[in-house]
């Protein structure tokens, strides 16, 4: 079973190193399950996305701009006419309404350098092996309401919305954008679940099954209820019955005369 996971996970990194769109990818199922969540997206790194980009004594560094599909085009751009990075947050875009806000900073992934099988194969390691391939959106839920937080914040997504999402090459060095990826294709939050309709039994009912399930058991509890009670007044009836039974046979017995001795 870990052997195929292996294989599975491997073949997904090197259609992701193959594909040269440059435009940022959600995670496959098998290497992110449940994805996306009500508020959050797992997205594939650019994994030799900026290849062709980098240039030898430079450091580089990796941005991720999020913002919703319902934000104008015009305000889609996330550098400045001096093709500086723009530095826009999550509360200054409403969220990405307004535009991209930068959601995340990591250095750009090597993959001239992938994992040992024998790492992946590791259950102690598979979460720190993973981590380096894929980057959730939104997984943040307390840099929004920390004052002391300095790093780039990456609060959790609105439920029922769709975002869009781009990678950007920057230069440390000169601190300029050097490449940058498409927009993702339009990627869709989960949305919440009415109460009726959340999914709680094996055999996946309904909320009006539910609701029958629960009339059907209430019945059959006040029909046991009854059938208690019957047999409890049939087994007090019976005492008291035979209680009269032995008092009569006692008033009988000392009524009756009893035979007198003759004296000779």
């Amino acid at each position: 079973m870990c052997s195929r996971w292996v294989v599975l996970a491997f073949c997904c990194l090197g259609q992701l190193c193959a594909d040269q769109s440059l435009k940022p990818q959600i995670a496959a199922p098998q290497l992110a399950t449940n994805n996306p969540t009500l508020t959050t997206v797992a997205l594939e790194k650019p994994f030799c996305m900026f290849d062709s980009s980098l240039c030898p004594n430079k450091s580089y560094v990796i941005y991720l701009y999020a913002m919703k599909e319902s934000a104008s085009a015009i305000s889609s751009l996330v550098t400045d006419n001096s093709s500086k990075p723009l530095d826009s947050t999550f509360q200054q875009t409403s969220g990405g309404q307004l535009g991209p806000y930068k959601a995340a900073s990591f250095n750009v992934p090597n993959c001239a350098s992938p994992p040992k099988l024998a790492d992946v194969g590791d259950i102690n390691k598979v979460s720190d092996v993973l981590k380096q391939y894929l980057f959730r959106v939104g997984d943040d839920g307390t840099c929004l309401y920390d004052p002391n937080f300095l790093a780039v914040c990456n609060p959790p997504l609105a439920p029922d919305t769709t975002y869009r999402f781009k990678y950007v090459l920057l230069d440390t060095t000169e601190g300029i954008m050097k490449d940058q990826t498409l927009w993702s294709d339009p990627i869709k939050t989960r949305r919440v679940k009415l109460p009726l309709k959340i999914d709680t039994w094996p055999g996946r009912r309904s909320g009006d099954m539910i609701v029958i399930t629960s009339i059907l058991s209430v019945l059959v509890f006040l029909l046991l209820a009854g059938f208690l009670a019957s047999v409890s007044s049939a087994v007090m009836g019976s005492e008291d019955s035979s209680a009269d039974t032995r008092c009569m046979s006692q008033t009988i017995q000392q009524s009756e005369p009893r035979p007198q001795l003759s004296s000779e």
